[in-house]
């Protein structure tokens, strides 16, 4: 498909949303042209499936957790909650600096899970949650200031899988947990991924890695590359030293900071603080960098020029493009099955598919949600079954499709990492 048919497909995409009450000024899920395009990307530009994931998503947004994902993350800080020492001793995960495309880095060491210790002073309830802040993040705060660092749009995150000291018996532990997380992100923040590099993998790895592959979606896999401990050259190709951390072979220790894995250290910290409690005060209507905030061209506070560069930016959709970055991610020609779209009397207390569970499959093909017909883009806020047995159950009688799952092939041998 030639870029002007996707830039025609996106225009026809924005007017389908705004036709059918699914996109307004200020959503959170954002409304710019990148936003867009993921979606239409996650669905191989097909606009009927592009907009059955869009509605989906809106409804998950607003229905999560029973408060949806606006207020979840007023309540929690994804770079700053009480428990955060202790999830990290736990489940080591973290957003430090960028690579020499400007990617947000993304890092997790598997090798420290311990959700037994974990849950004796944490609910797994309240981690999870603290795992869907830190999913919203990535596309509410971290990647729009990567985007204002490097001048240009940045569309995906580089994430990096450290296995070193990781077993078989942590696999089990957290295995629904990871499918889970797989789940929300292909479903609800599709295409922020631009590459997963798996390193320090121990022998034995690719009976771990089968039972994880059909979790992932095939586009998914394709960006999956897969390295023992001589992974430090592969990595250095795409990081610089100074911010790949020391414990991966990199310089990086942000001493003076708390470490690399609780430094926060990238651009998406510039005045944080500030702009977070002027954002929970209403004074601004977002949290995250506008337009000349991080350069010093508008001071935190002071918002009128930048809303201004924003509303002329939205104004340029009439001329769509697609970012540099957004090209580096793979796309095919072959648009996807269509899927019925739910009735007019489908069930209106959908269950929420973020409670992880070991039955909750990934659905990057068939949306996990089927929304209600009627006004599903802004419902209020109902709370959700709290037993996560039955939702699983009311899931699957209502909407079969969600357990469907997606295969795809690694390739057998390691492959570099694509420059």
């Amino acid at each position: 498909m030639a870029p002007r048919d996707h830039d025609a497909i996106l225009k026809e995409f924005r007017e389908t949303l705004v036709n059918q009450d699914l996109l307004h000024d200020g959503d959170t899920i954002g409304t710019d042209d990148d936003t867009l395009l993921r979606f239409l990307r996650a669905r191989h530009f097909n606009l009927k499936q592009s907009t059955l994931m869009w509605k989906n998503c809106q409804h998950w947004r607003n229905t999560v957790e029973g408060v949806g994902i606006d207020q979840l993350y007023r309540q929690i800080d994804p770079f700053d909650y009480p428990e955060r020492d202790l999830v990290f001793d736990c489940w080591p995960l973290y957003f430090h600096k960028v690579d020499k495309k400007g990617r947000p880095l993304n890092f997790h060491h598997f090798g420290g899970i311990n959700l037994n210790k974990l849950q004796k002073n944490m609910s797994l309830e309240r981690f999870w949650r603290t795992v869907l802040v830190n999913c919203e993040a990535l596309t509410r705060e971290v990647l729009p200031a990567a985007s204002e660092a490097a001048g240009r749009s940045i569309g995906g995150t580089f994430v990096v899988v450290d296995l070193a000291g990781f077993g078989i018996s942590q696999f089990w532990q957290m295995k629904d947990f990871a499918r889970s997380s797989f789940q929300v992100s292909q479903d609800y923040f599709p295409e922020t991924m631009a590459q997963l590099a798996i390193v320090n993998a121990p022998m034995g790895f690719s009976a771990i890695w089968n039972v994880m592959k059909p979790w992932l979606a095939k586009e998914t896999v394709a960006k999956v590359a897969i390295y023992g401990s001589d992974y430090r050259k592969h990595l250095l190709e795409l990081i610089d030293e100074d911010a790949l951390p020391q414990s991966l072979g990199g310089k990086c220790t942000c001493e003076g900071l708390g470490g690399c894995m609780k430094s926060n250290a990238g651009p998406w910290m510039h005045e944080r603080k500030a702009r977070r409690e002027a954002w929970l005060r209403g004074e601004r209507e977002t949290v995250a960098l506008l337009p000349g905030e991080l350069h010093g061209g508008v001071k935190v506070g002071q918002q009128n020029k930048a809303e201004e560069l924003v509303n002329e930016k939205n104004q340029s959709a009439a001329a769509p493009s697609r970012s540099p970055d957004a090209e580096q991610l793979p796309s095919s020609e072959e648009p996807r099955p269509e899927v019925e779209q739910p009735s007019g009397d489908a069930p209106t207390d959908t269950p929420s598919s973020s409670d992880p569970s070991p039955e909750s499959g990934s659905t990057s093909e068939t949306s996990s949600i089927a929304t209600p017909a009627s006004d599903a883009s802004h419902p209020e806020p109902v709370e959700r079954p709290r037993s996560k047995e039955a939702s699983i159950q009311e899931v699957y009688q209502q909407h079969p499709e969600t357990r469907v799952v997606q295969t795809g092939d690694l390739h057998s041998e390691p492959r570099a990492l694509q420059g």
